[in-house]
């Protein structure tokens, strides 16, 4: 931890001794930008020297409604603050001033006397639309505390952003024009002695295609706080994540090597921006950046706990380089679980326990379950297509042999929705639906939009049933389950963005299906499920978000999405299935 922090100082040190020296303060800030720029506050080495994260206490709520009651003991921002400077870091930022986040936290600092500074947040909300007048005065409250924390505590206080990712044009949730959120920047900043900012997404500053001009906000800061994921970017095909080229016994490195490059292009982008527009003293920090730990929202061949330690580790590596930002703050402290699909990003879970990254800076810290050995870390596997299947039928899962039939040539597994979270399911012992005597029990457990599950191929593997486009899909079902359930299957793949949903919604008495506790066969036509079908969640290009018969990879998909069938939330009713199979 100490050796951390040395070698960061003695390097920040270095750095500024060559600026000195060439009469520039590019680094650290100071000087006067094009008028009508303010005159810049530089940050201080407590600020740029120190290894950041950013810090969110929140623990136990599901979803994002669920914060607003979550009680968030003060010793639970001691443990995890003590937890952090254990593992080397000496900066948090906090996402907003109220008393329970920002407030609790600066008095868990002083009362453990922890050598822990902080970026305070103030958090912007939407002025615009029917909630306009109330969300006004929550942002007036919110610069108060913040001022009032700022001028408090300058010694652990030593910047302040204001507003988080409010300009970037995919913000359509809470999104702020330019010249409101510099009003609020200016605000803040005329009250406080501390260098000032808002952090947004890369492309907002480097004025990307159909971005807001960022100049207005140029104005009005000390420095530049970047946002760059090179792994949410890696879902829509951004950068060359796959790295087929490559062995596959360096792939893995070699895709970390290439994020970490895919992030340094993004801050390279900011920083030409800016000197175009003549603001070359105004530094660069990189505001938010990470990689998840967990695949939590179509992430596969990327996130692992090892992987996620390699790109701290380039991260690392990076901020010694010569022209790096000025301090980068880590995204996350730890796990988030009321973001769901946005979870994972922690360096430690939700139960306090340290992933690989931050065993790698403190082995003493309580370790999650699971090896962190290099060889561990994932990579993209290509695809291995089964070839088309020619036989007329093709059975996914049935106990029962059938002269003729095809099944596939690797396993076929059952996988819930979200980490295989959304069901339980397990064989079980039934010799009534007339197929041998076992057959899976799937057990909802829905999330707030609801639950689905798939029986896929495994290894990413694909099967081309394009034979079947005028057959059906059948199964055999046995459930009380209230309302519709969503039958089908899915083509392409989550990993190059061709992912594709090809199931429909079905009442009881539809194809065969009847919910009254008894064994049905249920016998629905592809070419109806084709009708409905739909790129996948997260999905952004229907030239490639297709329907594929060529590439089946999930053979079967049960499933309720409320906002599909318009069910009832939460019904956890059983549903046995048997006999899976594909007819020409």
């Amino acid at each position: 931890m100490n050796s951390v922090f040395a070698h960061w100082a003695a390097l920040r040190a270095r750095v500024l001794m060559v600026l000195v020296g060439l009469g520039l303060a590019a680094c650290g800030g100071g000087g006067v930008i094009p008028s009508p720029g303010v005159s810049l506050r530089p940050l201080e080495a407590d600020f740029t020297a120190r290894m950041a994260v950013a810090y969110s206490p929140y623990r136990t709520a599901a979803n994002e409604a669920g914060l607003a009651s979550e009680t968030i003991p003060l010793a639970n921002i001691k443990q995890d603050l003590q937890l952090l400077r254990d593992a080397g870091v000496g900066m948090v930022r906090v996402f907003d001033s109220s008393d329970k986040v920002a407030g609790q936290t600066v008095q868990a600092i002083r009362d453990l006397n922890l050598d822990m500074k902080v970026m305070l947040g103030v958090w912007i909300a939407s002025t615009t639309g029917g909630n306009a007048v109330a969300n006004a005065a929550a942002n007036d409250a919110e610069i108060a505390r913040a001022i009032a924390l700022a001028n408090a505590h300058p010694n652990i206080i030593k910047a302040v952003s204001v507003g988080n990712e409010t300009l970037v044009s995919w913000n359509t949730w809470n999104p702020q024009s330019t010249a409101n959120l510099a009003s609020y920047i200016r605000m803040v900043r005329n009250a406080i002695s501390q260098p000032v900012t808002t952090d947004d997404n890369w492309a907002f500053f480097a004025k990307q295609s159909g971005e807001q001009d960022p100049l207005p906000i140029l104005k009005e800061i000390d420095f530049v706080a970047v946002h760059t994921y090179p792994l949410a970017d890696s879902k829509y095909n951004l950068w060359d994540w796959r790295q087929v080229a490559t062995p596959a016994a360096q792939r893995a490195a070699a895709m970390m090597d290439a994020a970490i490059n895919k992030a340094k292009a993004d801050v390279q982008a900011v920083r030409t921006h800016l000197d175009n527009n003549g603001y070359n003293l105004l530094p660069i920090v990189v505001g938010e950046t990470g990689w998840k730990a967990v695949a939590s929202d179509g992430e596969s061949e990327r996130a692992h706990p090892v992987n996620q330690k390699m790109y701290v580790e380039r991260l690392r590596a990076w901020k010694q380089q010569q022209g790096a930002p000025s301090s980068i703050v880590y995204f996350a402290a730890f796990d988030e679980p009321w973001k769901q699909g946005d979870d994972k990003w922690g360096l430690f879970n939700v139960q306090r326990q340290a992933r690989c990254a931050a065993v790698a800076l403190n082995a003493n810290l309580t370790p999650e379950a699971g090896s962190c050995d290099a060889a561990q870390a994932v990579y993209h596997i290509p695809v291995a297509n089964q070839g088309t299947i020619t036989a007329n039928r093709y059975t996914v899962y049935a106990e029962a042999v059938t002269e003729g039939e095809a099944r596939p040539s690797v396993a076929v597994l059952p996988n819930a929705w979200e980490n295989n979270s959304t069901a339980a399911i397990a064989v079980e012992s039934d010799a009534t639906s007339g197929d041998g005597s076992s057959v899976y029990k799937i057990t909802p457990n829905p999330l707030d939009w609801g639950w689905g599950m798939t029986f896929g191929l495994t290894g990413g593997a694909e099967v081309d049933l394009s034979n079947f486009a005028a057959g059906h899909l059948n199964l055999r079902i046995k459930t009380t389950y209230a309302g519709k359930l969503e039958i089908g299957f899915f083509t392409g793949s989550v990993s190059d963005n061709t992912a594709y949903d090809v199931y429909r919604a079905i009442s009881s008495g539809e194809y065969g299906y009847q919910n009254d506790g008894q064994w049905h066969t249920v016998r629905i036509p592809v070419a109806d499920l084709v009708a409905r079908g739909a790129m996948a969640h997260r999905m952004n290009n229907p030239a490639l978000s297709r329907l594929q018969l060529s590439r089946v990879a999930n053979l079967l998909v049960v499933a309720d999405r409320y906002a599909v069938t318009k069910n009832a939330a939460n019904v956890r009713e059983p549903i046995l299935i048997d006999a899976v199979y594909w007819s020409r």
